[in-house]
């Protein structure tokens, strides 16, 4: 079955996390990617630990279903084979700092020239204006400049990131969807355009909720832990092996938890009678709480919260959600075939589509593994490809020589 986006071409110049995820999406949802990579070492993730038979988990995490060309990007007779590729493309994505892809000749007016229907995406650190759009920057630094970090922890607690790339992972997703209404709309009038998203801004539209309560109150949001700032009980309470996160937002479901702990006292208790006193007194009723879950383990606590309708779960490790029955169930890894590495499995994309699903066809690409292939299909000759392989403008897989 061929996936939403079969037939779309993408000619994709990132790197590192945020690009590579984006243009992930756009795989699994049936597209042609033409990963373009730098001679040598590639793209940067490939580096990245730890490694898996010597392949970089971050790089294998994000770029399945791709093929690789390698081309010396700083060479004119380089940059000529991504205008070939452009002119037959629907999709240009990149994730340089502010108009270095135009300083190299390939920003949104460039190869609008080549392309007037190219859809051009740009991702930045923090995006194409004000003053903070020349910086560099990661994932962990977007997250401190746009509050997440402040907010992030508990009282008191050491400085913290959120520990997954958020902003990057999120920045792909918007990415993406910026990419496939710009399709919808060349589908409507043939007209391409440029889609420009950050991490920055992902950052300050996911402290939306933080920052209207500063507008609306006009103090700092508290940090809360695993806790909630709006409602209480919700966090995690210690039982007697790990701690079991537990979320109350109205009195319905305090009055449940309240029937399960054996403190039906505490519905009619003037301290928790409704949700802003729940909030107001949330410390009596942590430690509360955490003095009668002591009694049993997490797992006998969430059979019976889960039985009463409370919504609960223990805090798993990693290594307990990769074996659990529910991730099981909805398939959520799938198997792909690696030329080194055995039950190689990968995540797929957390949503599904009944009748053109996305797919994990085939394991992230060699460094350079598809050069030829990808110069072929341009109609390159013979003659040509192994000038250019000579002259160190491309790189294959097999080619271990150095880029001039």
């Amino acid at each position: 079955m061929s996936g939403p986006l079969s037939g779309i071409t993408v000619v994709d110049i990132t790197t590192n996390i945020s690009g590579p995820s984006l243009t992930m999406i756009l795989a699994d949802l049936g597209a042609d990617i033409i990963k373009i990579e730098r001679p040598v070492n590639g793209d940067d993730s490939r580096g990245m630990g730890p490694f898996w038979n010597g392949e970089g988990v971050y790089f294998l995490h994000i770029n399945r279903n791709k093929k690789s060309v390698v081309i010396d990007l700083k060479q004119d007779a380089g940059r000529r084979i991504v205008y070939d590729l452009v002119e037959k493309a629907d999709v240009f994505v990149e994730n340089f700092r502010y108009k270095k892809a135009e300083k190299m000749g390939l920003g949104y007016e460039k190869l609008k020239e080549i392309n007037p229907s190219l859809v051009y995406c740009s991702l930045s650190a923090y995006g194409q204006n004000g003053p903070l759009r020349e910086r560099s920057g990661y994932d962990a630094i977007a997250q401190a400049d746009s509050g997440i970090i402040g907010i992030n922890g508990a009282e008191g607690s050491e400085i913290a990131r959120v520990p997954v790339s958020v902003l990057d992972q999120g920045s792909a997703m918007w990415g993406a969807i910026g990419i496939i209404s710009a399709l919808f709309h060349k589908e409507k009038t043939g007209e391409g355009q440029l889609v420009t998203t950050s991490l920055y801004e992902t950052g300050v539209f996911w402290v939306g909720y933080h920052m209207l309560s500063w507008l609306a109150t006009g103090k700092e949001p508290r940090k809360n832990g695993a806790g909630h700032t709006a409602f209480a009980p919700y966090g995690a309470f210690y039982a007697s092996d790990a701690p079991v996160m537990i979320g109350i937002s109205n009195n319905s479901l305090f009055s449940r938890l309240c029937k399960v702990l054996g403190k039906e006292e505490w519905v009619t208790d003037t301290r928790y009678e409704t949700n802003p006193k729940r909030v107001e007194n949330r410390e009596n009723l942590r430690v509360g709480i955490e003095n009668i879950l002591q009694s049993k383990t997490a797992d006998e606590w969430v059979k019976l919260l889960t039985e009463a309708g409370v919504p609960s779960s223990k805090v798993k490790k990693i290594s307990e959600v990769a074996g659990d029955e529910q991730v099981k169930a909805i398939k959520m890894w799938e198997s792909v075939e690696h030329s080194s590495i055995e039950e190689f499995k990968l995540p797929r994309l957390p949503f599904e589509l009944s009748i053109s699903p996305a797919e994990i066809k085939q394991a992230p690409p060699k460094l350079g593994e598809n050069s030829k292939e990808i110069l072929k299909n341009l109609g390159y000759c013979e003659a040509k490809i192994e000038g250019l392989l000579n002259d160190k403008i491309v790189q294959t897989h097999e080619d271990k020589g150095k880029i001039r």
